[in-house]
């Protein structure tokens, strides 16, 4: 009898895997359902005996079983260029393990960081996190090991750990793969933040959109509870707020209020969770630290990467692209590399026009810029983002004008309202941004009333009208409470720069 390797990935179930299966287990195989190896093109993907066929549509299985589809039949999975090429610590059970199997986690390093650290003072645990020079995978980039030191010398009677999962941003799902197949990982990560810190209680806040991770994670929690105690986890779901991705706002929802921002000083890991000390970190970040952990593990971490930027990063690559996946490399890796020789370039078959890189705030990257090492400094001296690590690729049929007005919009729809230049700045970025697209006319009353064409102009001219939401941008970028607002002005002004001609203007 054949065992036949199925994901229950969300994606591969959307994709089909799960008749799929029904179809395999029909004809007699055994089934085993694992995480997802991350090669998303293919789903759904059938491995047996190392073998991988995809995609897979009901009417191949009786040729696999037959020995045939050699159409679809790509070979050793683990061989696969995409899979060969990869550095993967965080990912390194992808596609190998079955997501609530304790025996699978233990077997591939399972709680030997876990069980390590607890041998140990809670001081040279955060000191090995710092000398990995481990940062968070959440967006901002911010060493992890200063922020835990920061709530381990906290006093209070109570401290926090906060798993911020929740994943909003466009061609991000790393998160959602992680807590769907290899939530044991996450939840150790936590564990041993909890003893580096003095915390014996954690919170993973997920987004509602992911039915999925949740129910695993309930399943997980459940599972190991014994294994991780004192240390205690709980899972809380979102509302759907994008701004519940920023810390605070996440923090007012667990505390049962209005995902709104809250001003800082006080930083969360001084006064967080109902006001006690709290380390508050993405899936990803906890999800490193196992591997940091174990012997060795902080100087090999240290080892990848480049300049400041160590380690590895699970970067997706989404969008109109050939090769949609999860590809983990450490960084250094360009975006040249990323999109034409991993990616294959545009599932279109077109050029590629821009690249968006770290979700709907994110700058948009322009072909000439490509060389561009994937670095948090060299991002940042690009006014670019890596923030989550997702690419969107976009062809040459892209009117990046209507791009950069869709992420002013997204602000005005998303704003929590606590600030003035987001709240205000959005909606007024919108309606600059029409006139300088219809040569001062408003795009929204246009498309209302098409017959008032002549409606009157704003009085100003389109160089002012450019010159008017470059101020607005500065604005936003500079007053906003919270990265929402700040960040808004990438996509808006890389655009402007870059592709002038989808505003109406004249090229340079």
């Amino acid at each position: 009898m054949t065992v036949v390797f199925i994901s229950d990935d969300a994606l591969a179930r959307a994709c089909g895997a799960d008749d799929i299966a029904r179809v395999f287990e029909a004809a007699g195989q055994t089934i085993e359902r694992t995480s997802s190896w991350g090669m998303h093109w293919l789903e759904p993907l059938v491995e047996i005996d190392g073998i991988g066929w995809g995609p897979v549509t009901v009417d191949r299985v009786a040729e696999i079983i037959g020995g045939a589809a050699d159409d679809i039949c790509i070979g050793p999975i683990a061989s696969h260029p995409f899979i060969a090429s990869q550095q993967r610590l965080t990912f390194s059970r992808a596609g190998r393990t079955r997501a609530l199997s304790l025996d699978d986690y233990a077997e591939t390093g399972g709680w030997v960081g876990l069980n390590r650290t607890r041998g140990m003072e809670p001081a040279a645990v955060v000191e090995e996190v710092t000398a990995s020079g481990l940062r968070g995978r959440g967006g901002a980039g911010f060493p992890a090991g200063i922020k835990w030191r920061t709530v381990m010398q906290a006093q209070a009677d109570q401290k926090y750990v906060v798993c911020n999962a929740d994943e909003g941003d466009s061609g991000t799902f790393a998160d959602r793969m992680l807590m769907e197949g290899d939530h044991f990982q996450l939840i150790e990560g936590m564990a041993i933040a909890g003893h580096a810190v003095g915390a014996d209680m954690g919170y993973i806040y997920v987004r509602s959109e992911y039915p999925d991770a949740i129910a695993k994670l309930h399943s997980a929690i459940a599972l190991c509870r014994d294994i991780i105690r004192p240390f205690e986890v709980e899972v809380r779901v979102g509302a759907g707020a994008y701004v519940c991705g920023e810390e605070t706002s996440l923090l007012n929802s667990l505390e049962g209020k209005r995902g709104e921002v809250r001003a800082k000083p006080p930083l969360p890991a001084l006064q967080g969770l109902f006001g006690k000390p709290t380390v508050v970190n993405n899936v990803l970040t906890l999800a490193a630290v196992p591997h940091i952990l174990t012997d060795g593990g902080a100087s090999l971490y240290d080892s990848l990467g480049i300049e400041r930027s160590k380690g590895t990063m699970p970067i997706q690559l989404a969008g109109n692209i050939k090769h949609g996946g999860l590809y983990e490399t450490a960084f250094g890796i360009t975006l040249r590399e990323l999109v034409y020789d991993i990616g294959g370039g545009t599932a279109s078959g077109r050029p590629v026009k821009a690249v968006q890189v770290g979700g709907p705030l994110g700058a948009y990257i322009h072909p000439d810029q490509f060389d561009l090492p994937f670095d948090y400094e060299a991002y940042a001296g690009a006014d670019a983002l890596i923030g989550h690590g997702g690419l969107v690729v976009f062809d040459d049929t892209a009117d990046m004008g209507a791009m950069a007005r869709f992420a002013m919009q997204f602000c005005a729809t998303e704003s929590c309202g606590k600030c003035t230049p987001c709240r205000i700045g959005a909606v007024r970025g919108v309606e600059v941004i029409d006139r300088v697209r219809t040569g001062g006319r408003d795009l929204d009353a246009l498309e209302q009333t098409p017959q008032m064409h002549n409606m009157p102009k704003s009085g100003r001219s389109r160089e002012d009208e450019v010159a008017l939401l470059t101020d607005l941008c500065e604005t936003m970028r500079d007053g906003s409470l919270c990265a929402l607002g700040g960040f808004t002005p990438y996509p808006v002004m890389s655009a402007l720069k870059h592709w002038p001609q989808d505003f109406g203007l004249k090229d340079g």
